[in-house]
């Protein structure tokens, strides 16, 4: 059995890849997108996915699921105008969303997301 990890730290990895399905870590707003509304989050998170996918050799059009976790259940209308946009349309992958608190007060969004490789 080979599992391939990337960016493995002492807590976590990054993601890790098993018989061709890739499990990625959260992923929140990037230092730049931090303080901003919650479009602005979800834009940067989003883009942040997109390095990760690229990385492991995926992309968007390979998402089997993902899980949204929002700060604040009303900021879900504004979420989900961002992640329409982002997903290629016909490639929505099963998703859940759920309100939970965040690793740190200022950040309003945080995401995990599995995918083909």
């Amino acid at each position: 059995m080979t599992i391939e990890r990337h960016d493995t730290k002492a807590r976590m990895s990054r993601a890790v890849i098993h018989q061709g399905v890739a499990y990625l870590c959260g992923q929140v707003a990037g230092p730049e997108a931090r303080h901003g509304d919650i479009k602005a989050q979800t834009e940067s998170m989003l883009a942040r996915v997109d390095a990760l996918l690229k990385e492991i050799g995926s992309s968007r059009e390979q998402l089997l699921s993902a899980t949204i976790y929002l700060k604040d259940g009303s900021d879900v209308v504004a979420m989900n105008e961002v992640w329409d946009a982002w997903v290629p349309e016909g490639y929505a992958p099963a998703r859940t969303c759920v309100c939970a608190p965040m690793p740190a007060d200022e950040l309003k969004v945080e995401i995990t997301v599995t995918t083909a490789v």
